[in-house]
């Protein structure tokens, strides 16, 4: 037997814990001395400790420990409860990271507040050809339009490379409002006719009488600083908003994401 000094040093745990599975049923000791009350352990209970701290680990209340152990939990059970937890961990690893980075991208916004665009340009936009994937984002908010459209637009790149089609202009997004939430189109102008046997729509875009246009320089992640700045300078020049805004890929995918040219098109009319 094991004093639980011991046992503890062996099973990378502390005197602190073991005292503390003792006292909530987890690891009962071997024996306890009736006169000194110390506490022994056997080797064969370092397999019960080492589920138990596993389990732990993997995010399961002592309660919920305790149930599982007292099922006679199997290694390859542990391992399918470890790939779950992993799964589930990088999951969150990911929205913390897209978290954090809503937070710098909200605070760039807020130093700009008050900054006024100086190269706001109107015009009008003429109708256009795409070839086009779209896909459903739950909301029009950046957290969740980037995970769909970033895909979308290699995945169809590549399918026109297979279909022998030539973009003949830079990148164009889009989006509308559907039952599900925003449909986000991912385009690249083309000047080839609707054909079943493409893998990928070809839609007119139509022409817009009026947008006010702003260039965002850098990655799309930093684009709702933009988007603020021009709709104050929509507001403050006697226009006001129509719809969402069209975004043109002037620089864009290739090299330092600082590099990057988008041109934002917001549909106006008088106020």
């Amino acid at each position: 037997m094991f004093s639980i000094g011991d046992f503890a040093r062996i099973g990378r745990v502390s005197i602190r814990m073991l005292r503390h599975y003792d006292t909530v049923g987890l690891l009962r000791p071997a024996r306890v001395d009736p006169v000194t009350g110390y506490r022994y352990y056997q080797a064969a209970q370092l397999a019960r400790l080492n589920r138990l701290i596993a389990l732990k680990d993997l995010g399961f209340t002592l309660q919920q420990v305790a149930g599982v152990l007292d099922d006679k939990v199997s290694v390859d059970e542990l391992h399918g409860m470890l790939r779950l937890r992993q799964a589930e961990l990088e999951d969150q690893v990911v929205r913390d990271r897209a978290r954090l980075a809503g937070v710098e991208a909200r605070i760039r916004i807020i130093e700009r507040e008050g900054v006024m665009p100086a190269d706001v340009i109107v015009k009008s936009v003429p109708a256009v050809r795409l070839a086009e994937l779209s896909g459903v984002a739950e909301s029009y908010e950046t957290e969740h339009i980037s995970p769909v459209i970033q895909p979308l637009y290699p995945e169809l790149m590549d399918r026109l490379e297979k279909a022998g089609v030539t973009m003949v202009g830079p990148g164009i997004a889009y989006y509308e409002v559907v039952p599900d939430g925003i449909l986000v189109h991912a385009g690249a102008p083309v000047s080839v006719e609707p054909n079943a046997g493409y893998d990928f729509d070809v839609v007119d875009l139509p022409a817009l009488e009026l947008v006010a246009t702003f260039l965002h320089h850098g990655s799309m992640d930093d684009v709702d600083s933009s988007v603020q700045q021009l709709a104050r300078w929509v507001e403050d020049n006697g226009y006001r908003s129509v719809g969402f805004m069209r975004e043109v890929y002037l620089e864009y995918g290739k090299g330092d994401p600082s590099t990057w040219v988008t041109e934002l098109q917001e549909v106006i009319v008088p106020a």
